[in-house]
């Protein structure tokens, strides 16, 4: 297996390839403005090397000085959640853990990570009662 490349931006990493409509659907729905008109400052990595990694194996080759807090994995499961449910992974403060949210949410959750503006936990403790996350509960 080989390293995750150095890149600028934090990454959503496609591994599965069994269905090229629905992850080009949901590379548009990342590449949209956000409800609150952010946009996610993410590059997609397409590469069948990454073909059916876990998140194990992806933590494997997530060097400990990633210059990222966390990653965004399109996987087999989000490909066939009704959702797209993606996968955001913890790479600093919890190593490993995990959450999955709507595509919509993805400008969100990668600004306010990017920023330090909140922490991964917030958004992992916010999911619904199925696990994803659709964005804070309106008070």
């Amino acid at each position: 297996m080989k390293e995750l490349p150095k890149i600028t931006n934090p990454v959503v990493i496609r591994t599965d390839f069994e269905n090229q409509p629905v992850w080009e659907a949901i590379c548009e729905l990342i590449r949209a403005p956000g409800s609150e008109m952010f946009y996610a400052y993410v590059e997609f990595l397409d590469d069948s090397d990454y073909r059916n990694l876990t998140k194990e194996e992806l933590l494997a080759i997530v060097p400990y000085n990633y210059r990222h807090s966390f990653l965004f994995v399109v996987d087999k499961a989000a490909v066939i959640s009704p959702d797209f449910a993606i996968l955001a992974v913890d790479l600093v403060e919890a190593r490993g853990r995990s959450f999955r949210a709507i595509p919509s949410r993805i400008q969100s959750i990668e600004n306010n990570l990017s920023i330090a503006n909140m922490d991964f936990g917030e958004f992992a403790e916010s999911v619904d009662e199925d696990g994803i996350f659709r964005g804070f509960p309106k008070t």
